[in-house]
């Protein structure tokens, strides 16, 4: 007798298969990264809420003066006080750790924090470090500016060749900095090459990741030893608060790195970190979109015949395509390029967009369009500007969530108008 609708049972077979294509569910570190996501770093009070709690407290009770001894002493790994640690900083912490793939993480205050304290916690007088020249504003003035003053020299060079970072070497090497992609003409760096040249000479090294983020890219796998990153951008992904971390090996991270942050006093705030853990469920998401979007607006505006160039590295006219292709799964969400007209037809196409915001944030659900030369990396100065290519006609877009048929037209209406 046939089976009435919505009843028959798979064939054995069928079940046999689908249970072998299903991953075992043996905890959080072998969870895939949606679920992780979601769950992964979650500690729940005895009222067993769902929503992660913000725990805005300062210090921490203790039932006993024994109790507060062995806090202090490392036996009870217990709260001491929210500049070393907090419940909801560690739940942030322990998720994107997890994300990761990391053996340890720490959060800071703010990305330029977490590059900071990865540098300053592992050089000391007498190092050096070799860093790539493209890269944010703050992030050179840390290398070249703030390092030096505390007697730590800097080599700053052009990354896309490995062998420059071999030539740069020098005995008292000790780390190697770069971001990839580069803010803001997203230049990629051979990680896994630079690694090798690293390792060799004893340094170590520190990616920059905050344009892939963590679901486009993972340096740790391909050899990095420290990954840090602008919470602040695409983790939170909506434009709202500050937040940084540092991720890599548990020596590190729970070495010098906390004992550097411990003592500066660079701490995520408990509800920035509360901010952040909800952007982690919805970043895989947002990073299809905004990859999606992106790709669809750089081949448009290759279109055009007011473009100069386009750089994105999705796309197969992008000097190093290959190379992002074997780093990364897709584009990310930024699309620097040329408008021709130098910085007047800029300043006027930026003007006239409606739905593109201006301003030097990136990473946020809407759309928004910076001027690199006059702001991002304006103390640079126009020969250090030229160097890694950024001119007063470049611009940089941050590629939100919207419909990307509006962006487009906005985009046109602009570029018409700014003529």
């Amino acid at each position: 007798m046939a089976s009435k609708p919505g009843t028959r049972k798979p064939s054995k077979r069928g079940r046999k298969a689908s249970n072998k294509a299903r991953p075992k569910a043996t905890g959080p570190q072998n969870w895939q990264p949606a679920t992780q996501l979601i769950h992964g770093g979650t500690l729940r009070s005895d009222f067993l809420e769902m929503s992660e709690a913000i725990f805005l407290t300062s210090g921490y009770a203790y039932r006993s003066a024994e109790m507060a001894e062995a806090r202090f002493t490392g036996e009870d790994d217990g709260f001491i006080y929210s500049r070393y640690g907090n419940p909801t900083v560690a739940m942030f912490e322990e998720r994107l750790r997890l994300l990761e793939g990391a053996e340890a993480c720490m959060s800071t205050a703010s990305g330029m924090a977490a590059v900071t304290a990865s540098l300053l916690s592992h050089l000391q007088a007498g190092d050096h470090v070799v860093a790539a020249r493209a890269m944010f504003g703050s992030c050179r003035y840390v290398v070249e500016t703030l390092c030096p003053r505390f007697g730590i020299a800097a080599s700053l060079i052009d990354g896309r060749d490995p062998a420059n970072w071999q030539a740069a070497v020098q005995p008292n090497t000790r780390a190697f900095f770069f971001e990839t992609p580069s803010n803001p003409l997203t230049e990629i760096i051979d990680i896994e090459a630079v690694a090798k040249i690293a390792h060799k000479a004893g340094a170590m090294v520190i990616v920059d990741n905050v344009f892939a983020t963590p679901i486009l890219q993972k340096p740790l796998t391909l050899g990095a030893d420290v990954v840090v990153y602008s919470a602040t951008k695409h983790i939170d992904g909506q434009g709202r608060c500050l937040g940084g971390a540092v991720l890599g090996a548990k020596d590190f991270i729970t070495g010098d790195l906390r004992t550097f942050l411990r003592q500066t006093g660079a701490a995520l705030s408990p509800f920035n970190a509360w901010v952040l853990l909800k952007g982690l469920e919805t970043l895989p998401l947002r990073m299809q979109k905004h990859c999606d979007n992106a790709a669809l607006i750089a081949d448009w505006l290759a279109t055009q015949k007011d473009v100069g160039q386009v750089y994105y590295p999705g796309r197969k006219d992008h000097p190093q395509h290959d190379l992002a292709r074997q780093q990364m799964s897709a584009g990310g969400a930024l699309v620097p390029f040329t408008l021709k007209g130098g910085k007047q037809r800029a300043f006027r196409f930026m003007n006239a967009l409606q739905i593109f915001k201006i301003t030097n944030n990136l990473g946020d659900t809407k759309s928004l369009v910076t001027h690199p030369a006059t702001t991002t990396h304006q103390h640079m100065g126009a020969k250090a500007r030229a160097e890694i290519g950024i001119t007063d006609d470049t611009l940089r877009l941050s590629i939100g969530l919207e419909d990307a048929n509006d962006l487009i037209a906005d985009l046109e209406h602009a570029i018409t108008a700014s003529a």
